[in-house]
């Protein structure tokens, strides 16, 4: 569970910190750390958390208010006061807080809280629509089949068409690779002038021979047992999706 810590205090955050730190179920860990609003903010801006623990009395805007902007972010992170102060328990419940912890917070009770945030968090997963899933539009021997892209191994360009390989069998699609690379770029990466494969499917590079490059290097995919060359403009970009 990915925190924000937001206190004025550096000696509170600690504190919390270390209390964070022994907590198992579930466990949590200090994402970031703000001391005002504006670095709460801009923490938001660079990462989304599960959850912010949040000091009310600080410089500048208060907990309070700084609550009811996380409030209208598109996923807000669950809210927990943690306070010096027990007088404002109303309010922040007003705010939809899923808890509110007074200092010195004991473990038991953050523990407590961090559990709340967790069926929070479930909850909200739970009501998200799911993703349909991707696939590919392929006329096949005067038939259209869709083919699941996370199914796909490689693109290869063969003259004015493309093959689409996957574990069980191979496709013509027509189309470009740079279309391919462009819709898809984030699950596939180029290998070659002529070639994409899945970043998934990647398990080893090794030294090739080609009769017509030479000696090289290539592409070993889980579940094919073929190679796939690799230029030396992309190998540099293999090898760290290897190591990645």
């Amino acid at each position: 569970m990915k925190i924000l810590l937001v206190d004025d205090e550096a000696l509170a955050r600690s504190r919390l910190r270390t209390l964070l730190g022994d907590c198992t179920a579930p466990s949590a860990v200090v994402a970031a750390e703000a001391a005002d609003a504006v670095q709460a903010m801009g923490a938001l801006q660079r990462q989304p958390f599960d959850a912010v623990l949040l000091d009310i009395h600080m410089p500048g805007m208060d907990g309070m208010a700084l609550a009811r902007t996380l409030a209208g972010l598109p996923r807000p992170p669950a809210v927990v006061f943690v306070t010096a102060h027990a007088g404002h328990a109303v309010q922040a419940f007003e705010l939809d807080a899923v808890d509110y912890l007074t200092k010195p917070v004991r473990l038991e009770r953050l523990q407590q809280a961090l559990q709340k945030v967790e069926r929070l968090v479930q909850s909200r997963l739970a009501q998200e629509p799911e993703k349909p899933e991707e696939t590919l539009i392929i006329q096949d021997r005067g038939r259209t089949e869709r083919v699941p892209l996370s199914e796909v191994l490689y693109f290869k360009a063969e003259l004015k068409y493309i093959t689409v390989r996957t574990a069980s069998r191979s496709y013509i699609l027509d189309g470009s690779l740079n279309e391919l690379e462009a819709l898809h770029g984030g699950q596939f990466m180029r290998i070659h002038r002529n070639a994409l494969i899945a970043r998934r499917a990647v398990r080893a590079l090794e030294k090739h021979f080609d009769p017509e490059e030479g000696e090289g290097w290539a592409v070993r995919l889980n579940g094919i047992g073929e190679l796939l060359a690799v230029s030396r403009r992309q190998l540099a970009a293999v090898r760290d999706a290897i190591a990645g």
